[in-house]
């Protein structure tokens, strides 16, 4: 079967992927197609950083600001969701344009994803249980014992991603790491893949301004509506960076102040973790600013494969 050839934009948070989206959607008649794992959740789109309403009327986009803060979401089910979005952007005659920072569901979309079998609900709350009492960092200790191929590249920190393998561990009898490679493909497709280049001190500025211009936008009072609706410190959706600052200061732990710098020093972190992962990707590296190369080049690279 002929793999067709998806266009992808990757790159650290904070480098201007929507900018250079919509420059490449407006070149190439196409669609933008959310990869970041924050971006799905509705409710908080300036602290996840999603297009504006302005942004989005310039073309379609699909895969934004979609699910409720109480629902996980699983790179397998979002490989599986990014497929449709594809097909759904090739019905309107749109270019699919992928675009995000969330590195292993682009992985399990053009790679293929494990055939993990559903997890009991009772399994999935016991381990979410022991999580909320004892610390994720526990519980990365206990997935080292029974899954060290996983635990190796899942940051002691990560509650989401260690949860889901021990649930896993736990509700199947074997590691994730073991389901891993037994993977199956999601879509006949083939990335290629655009990635905007800059350096942590290069990017540790623009990163600070762009908390400074979130919350000038309204970020706390976005968190306070969210509370509202999800008062649940736990929802999968307060997970990503700068919801756990702001629930804070909502709750009189911390200052502001305090919290802008522990959101900056969380943002650089994770630049910094998406910059090590997208090194080891195929990947061609771009100025973030330079759209008339960006253009050019995907243009060339998608008729060379097609």
């Amino acid at each position: 079967m002929k793999r067709l050839p998806v266009l992808c934009v990757v790159g650290a948070t904070g480098t201007g992927k929507t900018a250079a989206a919509l420059a490449l959607a407006d070149a190439l008649h196409g669609a933008v197609i959310n990869v970041d794992s924050r971006q799905v959740y509705a409710h908080i789109p300036i602290v996840t950083a999603q297009p504006s309403p302005e942004e989005q009327a310039q073309c379609p986009h699909l895969l934004y600001g979609y699910l409720p803060l109480d629902k996980p979401v699983q790179a397998g089910s979002f490989a599986r969701q990014l497929a449709d979005a594809v097909d759904a952007a090739r019905a309107m005659g749109r270019t699919p344009i992928l675009v995000g920072g969330t590195g292993l569901y682009l992985r399990a979309f053009l790679q293929g994803i494990a055939p993990v079998p559903p997890i009991a609900d009772a399994v999935r709350a016991a381990v979410l249980s022991r999580c909320q009492t004892h610390g994720p960092e526990m519980l990365h200790r206990r997935l080292a014992e029974v899954d060290p191929v996983s635990a190796a590249r899942i940051h002691p920190r990560d509650s989401q991603r260690i949860c889901r393998a021990l649930e896993v561990f736990e509700g199947t009898g074997e590691p994730l790491s073991r389901w891993h490679a037994r993977t199956v493909p999601v879509a006949a497709v083939r990335g290629i893949i655009l990635g905007l280049s800059a350096t942590l001190p290069e990017l540790t500025p623009r990163l600070a301004q762009r908390i400074q211009a979130m919350l000038a936008a309204g970020a706390l009072e976005e968190m306070h509506e969210a509370w509202r609706i999800c008062p649940n410190r736990s929802a999968p959706g307060f997970s990503g960076i700068g919801c756990p600052e702001l629930l804070a200061v909502i709750h009189r732990e911390m200052d502001l102040a305090t919290a802008q710098t522990t959101w900056l020093a969380n943002t650089r972190a994770y630049a910094k973790r998406q910059m090590t992962w997208f090194r080891k990707e195929k990947v061609h590296w771009v100025a973030p600013t330079d759209h008339a190369r960006m253009v050019e080049w995907a243009r060339r690279a998608l008729e060379e494969e097609a």
